[in-house]
């Protein structure tokens, strides 16, 4: 199958190596990986290697700088030049990452899908700036009313494409390449803990280093770069908590960071939100890691109630300092939910998983499927959410 990729949101290096970056490259890897011929269309390449890609083509429109209006015109023309070019080259699938003012997956003439990780609108307009918004609000629900398949990262995310023209949007989580990761040796020693992500306010690593300070026997390890930085350096130093801050490293480096650890925290805070679909959640589980998290968004159900990992209540140091310690005292029980851990990605959160099951819903568009859509969403959600029969 010829897949056109798509992606015209301007802050995602395609190449790159943030969070939104890897996600265009598991899925083009998982499209690889089925033997698909693929090729990405976006305004903003990267610096990186184009082998993170696993040999996709990539065509680039650049979008102009400016003010805040004329970036979003910029953005729309540059949706619109991509899809003439991938209409051009031909294709059997469009395969859209959801970016504000784009709604070129539907102009191509082939079946659509469009993933939608984030209320993007909202996003924009509180934490950015949004000259067009109900520009942005038409062309959303352009998009979504048109494509074949509409995938979210999680059920709050999905309830909002609904109200911006999406009718049978699939739950879609994130995943990990399982392939990558070795699962770690948990054994005695210093317990050395890990954070993977941006160093931003919404993550928590605060709440982390006020968690371990002052305790004998454990070590964090910050995998990660961020405006919070050089704050949380100094709080680490005031506060007596054992941290080292490795800054941000290439994503193909971080399986063998994460194989000599034992922990990995995502102590999100009370005010994180609930919709997102955390990756660093996924690559602890898969590196058989013990997970201690927040239990807040997607979390409590990914770690299974805390029969895959620890659950603390959010922005609350001194439980996740109780757990801490817990892990620490007791490795047989680390082992343990390390162990289940890894056998939960394999068997549930690979990428070639979550891709066939977004797939799938493509038969919900197609002729004579009018009279079983209902029970093909819901086989769909449950498949991809490890809750399928």
């Amino acid at each position: 199958m010829r897949v056109a990729y798509l992606c015209a949101d301007p802050g995602i290096p395609v190449l790159g190596s943030k969070g939104a970056s890897i996600h265009v490259q598991q899925i083009v890897r998982a499209f690889r990986r089925r033997g698909d011929e693929v090729t990405v269309y976006c305004t903003r390449a990267g610096s990186g290697s184009a082998e993170v890609l696993d040999g996709a083509r990539v065509v680039s429109r650049a979008v102009g700088r400016g003010e805040a209006a004329e970036r979003e015109r910029s953005v729309a023309r540059a949706a619109g030049e991509l899809a003439g070019l991938a209409a051009l080259d031909g294709c059997d699938l469009v395969y859209e990452r959801y970016s504000l003012f784009s709604d070129a997956a539907i102009r191509v003439g082939v079946p659509s899908i469009v993933e939608v990780n984030a209320p993007l609108i909202e996003e924009q307009r509180d934490y950015r700036t949004l000259s067009d918004e109900a520009g942005a609000a038409v062309t959303t629900r352009r998009l979504f009313s048109g494509a074949s398949v509409v995938a979210c990262v999680s059920d709050p995310v999905a309830g909002w494409a609904r109200t911006h023209g999406a009718a049978r949007p699939v739950v879609a989580p994130n995943g990990v390449d399982t392939r990558s990761f070795r699962p770690a040796l948990i054994d005695d020693g210093p317990l050395r803990l890990v954070f993977v992500g941006s160093v931003k306010p919404w993550h928590g690593v605060d709440v982390a280093l006020d968690a371990i300070a002052g305790i004998e026997g454990v070590e964090l390890t910050v995998l990660g770069d961020g405006p919070e930085r050089g704050s949380l350096e100094q709080r680490a130093r005031e506060c007596g908590a054992p941290v080292r801050f490795l800054g941000a490293l290439s994503h193909a480096d971080v399986p063998a960071v994460l194989t000599g650890m034992h922990v990995g925290l995502a102590p999100y805070p009370a005010d994180a939100g609930d919709y997102f679909s955390p990756l660093k959640a996924y690559e602890y589980l898969a590196a058989g890691l013990a997970v201690v998290a927040s239990a807040v968004g997607q979390l409590p159900d990914l770690l299974h109630g805390g029969k895959s990992g620890i659950l603390v209540p959010p922005s609350d140091s001194a439980a996740l300092r109780r757990a801490i310690i817990d892990l620490r005292d007791d490795r047989a029980q680390a082992r343990r939910l390390g162990r289940e851990a890894r056998r939960q990605a394999v068997r549930s959160h690979d990428w070639d998983r979550t891709l066939d099951g977004i797939l799938s819903g493509l038969d919900a568009d197609r002729p004579g499927s009018e009279g079983r859509t209902n029970a093909v969403g819901i086989d769909v959600v449950e498949l991809l959410t490890g809750t399928g029969r």
